[in-house]
C-alpha cells in the first residue's frame, strides 16, 4: 500500500489535502501521473495545510451562495450542441469539459470540470442529467439538452 496526499478531488477517495492509502499500482500508474496526488512524506505533510487553504479559497464562499447556484443550475435546462449523425448518435461522447463550457455559455457561472460527474456516457441527442458537486455537502443535478450542431 502507498500513502498519498491528494492534490485534487477524486471521487470515492477524498478531497485535496486528504492523506489516503491506496494500492501501489493505482498510485504509481494513475494518481501520481495524472497529478491527483503526491507521495506522502513528513516534509510533504507540511503542504497539507497549504492545499486545504487553497481548497477553501476555491470553494464557494458560503452555503447560501452554493444553494443559490444549485437553484439556478437545477432550474435551467443547459443546451449543448454537438456533432451528431443522421440517427442522433454523437461522434464521440459529451465530456465534463463540454458541460462546463455549456454552463458558462448559459450564463450560470464557471464550474470546475473536475466537479462534474456524468453517470453514464452521453452518446446520443436528447435530455440527459449530470451531477455537480458544489461543496462537500451539496450537489446539484443539471438537465442537459443535447442537440445536433448544424
Amino acid at each position: 500500500m502507498s500513502k498519498l496526499i491528494l492534490t485534487h478531488e477524486v471521487t470515492g477517495l477524498g478531497t485535496p489535502g486528504d492523506i489516503i492509502e491506496v494500492k501501489n499500482g493505482y498510485a504509481r500508474n494513475y494518481l501520481i501521473p495524472q497529478g491527483f496526488g503526491i507521495a506522502w512524506s513528513r516534509g510533504a505533510e507540511k503542504q497539507v495545510e497549504q492545499i486545504k487553504a487553497a481548497r477553501a479559497a476555491r470553494e464557494l464562499a458560503t452555503l447560501e451562495d452554493a444553494q443559490a447556484l444549485k437553484a439556478a443550475l437545477e432550474g435551467t435546462k443547459v443546451k449543448l450542441a454537438v456533432k451528431a449523425g443522421a440517427e442522433g448518435r454523437l461522434f464521440g461522447s459529451v465530456k465534463t469539459a463540454n458541460v462546463a463550457d455549456a454552463v458558462a455559455a448559459a450564463g450560470l457561472g464557471q464550474i470546475d470540470k473536475r466537479k462534474i460527474e456524468i453517470p453514464s456516457p452521453i452518446k446520443s441527442v436528447g435530455t440527459h442529467e449530470a451531477t455537480v458537486r458544489l461543496r462537500e455537502d451539496l450537489s446539484a443535478v443539471i438537465t442537459l439538452q443535447v442537440v445536433a450542431a448544424k
